[in-house]
């Protein structure tokens, strides 16, 4: 029962291990894309709805959305904390009150923040809300407010020009650590507020086969275990069975010889005319009493008077 009970726990304890693996890679990779921002991008005109919202993070629901503007004390971005889990709305964005710093909050768990600002201008640069992964394909696009058609925007980072667009968007194709920055763009001499660009490593190409590696490390200890467990178990079954049988042989042999001495004393003795053998054993009293267990034997003579 030992061995049973230590390859039950082996397995429990792999089990759990594989599946906070699993979990965490997943997770991971899944909640970068928390807080969502309706529309996705760090800048917004001022009076633009906004909706912030954390639903869906680790799968649960009920987090709160927090945020701290202009280095001002943190606070949920509801006014009344009782009803502030769900997505933020706001209906009407303002620079004062709606600029800053947002997250999810729950139960002591905090998300990554992204950065909203609300502008007077009337350009802004749309940018990723989140930081983008190495190597993928990411576009910037100059807004004007006044303006929808025939826009030539000029493009900035860290301050120095980059290039002119007449289509008012500038798209890098594969983007990498080099890139990160803060970009401006200008469209007819109006500037737009500045939007730091955050770019994340790519996961390395050895990552997935090591995870492979070790579900099939885990499947093949877990195969093991259950070979164990079913080999214990099968020989604990097996356990009663043979101590009947030792039993039963000690018995028998036992009983043999004082059969054999009984006949020989009758075959020497004329005098009786009937011989009669019993075998009579006694139930076990004690567990560990083997001699409460052994066979006795009675010979009944009938002599003649």
């Amino acid at each position: 029962m030992a061995v049973t009970s230590l390859c039950i726990r082996l397995l429990v304890t792999v089990l759990l291990l594989l599946i906070v693996q699993v979990d965490f890679s997943c997770s991971q990779t899944a909640d970068e894309a928390f807080p969502q921002v309706v529309q996705d991008r760090q800048q917004h005109f001022e009076y633009d709805p906004i909706e912030v919202s954390c639903e869906g993070l680790e799968g649960l629901t009920g987090w709160r959305v927090m945020r701290k503007v202009k280095e001002k004390d943190v606070k949920t971005c509801s006014p009344d904390w009782t009803t502030s889990t769900g997505p933020c709305k706001i209906t009407n964005a303002f620079q004062t009150s709606d600029s800053g710093e947002y997250w999810c909050e729950m139960g002591g768990k905090k998300s990554n923040a992204v950065n909203i600002t609300v502008t007077t201008g009337s350009v802004i640069l749309e940018s990723p809300v989140h930081p983008v992964k190495q190597g993928d394909a990411v576009s910037l696009y100059c807004i004007s407010k006044l303006t929808s058609s025939n826009i030539t925007a000029e493009f900035s980072k860290n301050g120095h020009v980059m290039e002119s667009r007449s289509t008012g968007n500038l798209t890098i194709e594969s983007v990498s650590t080099s890139n990160e920055g803060l970009y401006t763009c200008k469209i007819s001499g109006v500037e737009s507020p500045g939007s730091w660009l955050t770019v994340r490593a790519a996961p390395s190409s050895h990552h997935a086969p090591q995870l492979s590696l070790l579900h099939w490390i885990g499947l093949g200890v877990l195969a093991l275990l259950l070979l164990l467990l079913v080999g214990s178990l099968a020989c604990w079954k097996r356990q009663p069975n043979n101590r009947d049988t030792v039993t039963a042989s000690h018995s028998c042999q036992s009983s043999s010889s004082p059969q054999r001495v009984s006949e020989a004393a009758s075959e020497s003795a004329p005098s009786y005319t009937e011989v009669t053998y019993a075998c009579v054993t006694k139930p076990r009293k004690k567990k560990d009493d083997e001699s409460l267990h052994c066979p006795v034997y009675h010979t009944i003579s009938l002599g003649m008077d």
